[in-house]
């Protein structure tokens, strides 16, 4: 018998290995496997598939080891897996890697680290565990090559595995971002005092020691408000010390305890749902519920603060209560505190929160939760697709059109939602898509009776839509060559709004202090060395920087072509707006909300709270400002340059820049209706911009889908985009344009270039690009997907174009 393995390795196909006898009645789809590819590479694979077909040009090797005792997926999630790396032109080794916790995908380069809080009584392991516990406890971190060699076994992934499930130790990539305690002391009371008598006669007699008295108080009301009580908890209560409380436990009095504890702290299981849905709520709930009783999609257009959460919670309710698991997609973690906390009040420990922010720790014990189908309601960014659910029935896509939802590099470059709506068809879940402008292919789908479609048009509260004004900063004094920061009328409706007690949002699509310095006196542009892009200055570290390869420069204050120190600061990101506002508002308080400043885990929602507590007049900040947020007290959004929203060459540039303006106008007057709205632009008569001043979406998406069927663009047609690197520029450009030549005869009419793109170096990696716009006809994109792969893999062959980098990328954002 034979296995098709799933390795994390970007593999063309699964490879397969013999099955030894004594594995047989343990193996079947789903379980982890230890195997061993090329001479010494020892893998944590995936078996797919168990038969008795023996591969006919190679001799398979033999399973080494048998890792779990039972599935760590489910069945369908390899169906899912096959059709992510299928349609998304990548390895399935590729979709593993991204889809498992670190913990899962054991290989011979893994580093094991020692556990610190785990102590260092190893009286509960075993020899070969003790063996490799000792030897952590001295070196701190071990490859698993190091731990063969301490076992004088090859077969140490069983034992490793041990390890990390008693919390030995754990994966060092779960170091990278572990930020919580994996233990925690408990106090308790000594069995001799849990006696009232003796306690009371204890207390009674007490005559020295007043701290200690202190703190033992301190420990019953605790112990009486709480039922347990952690020591860090005991301490701050009662502001005693270390010293003191090891006092009452040499006493004998008090005894402290580890336990093992949730990294994430669920609150009671509970559902209660406190409000009741307006009339418009619940004839858009009805509409739902009897939509998705006879379709697999449906799409729920509400305008901005139509209340489209309360119709979710309600839904996500009725599965519930029918004992059904409910996946709530967002596009950003930053979305996730805000609407968590809502959704905590409502379902209580239910819900359970998963993205790339949390350790690998904590996401294996998610995953666990799902898995068993203890936990209901998993809210989370894309990558909570690939959680093991047990019975999924919902999945809820909000602010669909959102960029964020497709993933970039690596692979699988899938997009959240249209992985969602496949999933949905293979688990039998239904999926609302939830939005206020609704990318323009859902609409579409919609609109042609591919998903069905519910519309809820008002605000909340029959609160009016916000008023929306341009200002011209043609008309706007400057020096010649500046841009306008913030306008006369932008400036007064900011002090106006903040003497009237209320907020103001400010909206700049870039980070950092200038986009870019250039010198007056010979136009030389700060670059990256790395990139062919121009290096954002970042005041508050004083540091250039490039947003694209990350590299950091020392800031310049001459010419390197001239030697001029006549250098101009052009265009201005959040920074320098924080700046001026500072200056201009010295009285106002004001916070920035960019990829900078809230760089770690929590630092999103301590931002959020503090706007949503009044403790912020001025919020000024990029895309996170703009999605999903709700705040009652905001009656003035600024978007400082819509000019820079609306110069892109691209197809979806219109459609783009009307979603974040409408979105981020949507943050004002949400509950009495006395939003303001100011854009400023050198060119108020564009088209986008009439229709973001009349709210029209539906005047956008008619103009923009008749050019789109015009140019054969999407969702008239489906794009892969392809991007060509390499070192040298004469070799990746020579490399693209064979690439295109033989593909000239069967799709010569679909393909758009090659040609190098605006910024054409990365990483010191040099880029062509190429565009296949093809008809949506699902034989002639699976034909085409195989000829562009079998075509890289010839490409490959030529030995001058071995190292050039082949980037497919379908359904390309």
């Amino acid at each position: 018998m034979y296995a098709e393995i799933i390795i994390p390795l970007a593999l063309p196909k699964n490879y397969t290995w013999e099955i030894p006898e004594e594995f047989l009645d343990k193996l079947q789809p789903g379980i982890r496997v230890e195997v061993n590819l090329g001479k010494n590479k020892r893998y944590a694979g995936i078996v797919k598939l168990i038969h008795d077909r023996a591969p006919s040009t190679f001799e398979p090797k033999e399973i080494l080891n048998v890792l779990d005792p039972q599935p760590v997926i489910q069945p369908y999630q390899l169906k899912f897996w096959e059709w992510l790396a299928e349609y998304y032109m990548c390895s399935e080794g590729e979709v593993m890697a991204a889809a498992l916790p670190s913990h899962f995908k054991l290989s011979s380069e893994t580093v094991i680290v020692f556990n610190e809080e785990y102590g260092d009584d190893f009286s509960d392991l075993d020899n070969e565990e003790y063996l490799v516990a000792e030897a952590l406890h001295i070196k701190h971190e071990l490859r698993l090559t190091e731990v063969q060699q301490i076992l004088d076994v090859s077969h140490v992934y069983p034992i490793v595995n041990r390890l990390i499930g008693k919390k030995v130790c754990f994966v060092w990539e779960s170091l990278k971002q572990a930020y919580a305690p994996k233990k925690e002391t408990f106090v308790l009371l000594e069995q001799e005092y849990s006696n009232e008598e003796k306690l009371s006669e204890l207390l009674n007699n007490w005559s020295r020691a007043p701290k200690q008295m202190e703190l033992l108080l301190s420990y019953l009301h605790l112990m009486k408000t709480q039922g347990e009580v952690s020591k860090a908890e005991l301490l701050k209560k009662s502001g005693a010390s270390d010293a003191q409380l090891k006092a009452l436990t040499d006493k004998g009095i008090l005894r402290a305890e580890k336990r093992s504890v949730d990294r994430l702290h669920y609150l009671p299981k509970d559902v209660s749902i406190d409000f009741d849905l307006t009339p418009a709520q619940g004839e858009a709930y009805q509409k739902v519920t009897e939509c998705l009783d006879s379709r697999q999609v449906c799409l729920l257009h509400g305008v901005t603060s139509s209340g489209k959460t309360h119709v979710y919670i309600k839904l996500m309710e009725q599965y519930i209560r029918k004992g059904l698991q409910v996946l709530y997609l967002l596009p950003e973690i930053a979305l996730t505190s805000q609407i968590i906390r809502r959704l905590q009040k409502h379902f209580g420990g239910y819900i359970g929160i998963y993205h790339s922010k949390f350790s690998q720790n904590e996401r294996v014990e998610i995953w666990n939760k799902v898995k068993s189908g203890e936990m209901k309601i998993v809210l989370g960014a894309r990558s909570s697709l690939f959680l093991p659910f047990l019975d999924l029935g919902l999945i809820i896509c909000d602010e669909e059109h959102d960029t964020s939802y497709k993933q970039q590099d690596p692979a699988p470059r899938y997009n959240g939602r249209d992985a969602a709506i496949y999933l949905s068809s293979i688990t039998g879940a239904k999926v609302l898509l939830g939005s206020a402008t609704p990318s323009l292919e859902t609409y579409w789908n919609a609109k042609n009776d591919k998903y069905g479609l519910v519309e809820l048009l008002e605000r909340f509260g029959e609160v009016r839509m916000p008023w929306i004004e341009m200002v011209d900063t043609r008309k706007v004094p400057k020096k010649q060559g500046e841009k306008v920061m913030l306008s006369p009328p932008l400036l007064d409706g900011i002090k106006a709004t903040i003497e009237k007690g209320r907020q103001v949002i400010l909206f700049q699509n870039r980070r950092g202090y200038t986009p870019y310095q250039v010198c007056s006196v010979c136009g030389w542009i700060a670059q990256c060395r790395n990139c062919d892009v121009s290096l954002t200055y970042h005041k508050y570290s004083n540091k250039l920087k490039c947003h694209y390869c990350g590299n950091i420069y020392p800031p310049t204050h001459t010419c390197l072509a001239c030697g001029s120190d006549k250098l101009l600061q052009k265009s201005f990101g959040t920074e320098k707006i924080e700046e001026l506002l500072e200056t201009d508002l010295p009285d106002a308080r004001i916070s920035r909300m960019d990829f900078d400043s809230v760089r770690n885990k929590n630092a999103h929602d301590v931002l959020i709270q503090q706007f949503e507590q009044k403790k912020i007049d001025v919020l000024v900040g990029t895309q996170m400002v703009v999605k999903g947020l709700d705040f009652d007290n905001v009656d003035l959004v600024g978007i400082l340059d819509a000019d820079g929203l609306l110069h892109f060459a691209d197809f979806r540039v219109n459609e783009r820049a009307f979603q974040l303006m409408e979105q981020v106008s949507g943050r004002a007057g949400r509950r009495d209706g006395a939003g303001r709205v100011l854009i400023q632009s050198g060119n108020p008569s564009h088209p986008v911009l009439q229709f973001v001043a009349q709210h029209d979406y539906t005047g956008m998406y008619n103009e923009e889908i008749e050019k789109r069927r015009m140019f054969f663009y999407p969702p008239f047609s489906r794009v892969i985009h392809l991007t060509f690197k390499h070192k040298e520029r004469d070799i990746v450009m020579e490399a693209a344009y064979a690439y295109a030549q033989a593909l000239e005869v069967p799709y010569g009419k679909y393909i758009v270039g090659p040609a190098e793109p605006v910024i054409n170096r990365v990483r010191n990696m040099f880029l062509m690009e190429m565009l296949l716009k093809l008809p949506r006809d699902s034989q002639t994109i699976a034909k085409c997907k195989s000829d562009l792969l079998k075509q890289a893999a010839i490409l490959h062959a030529n030995k001058k174009f071995r190292t050039v980098v082949v980037v497919p990328d379908v359904d390309a954002i």
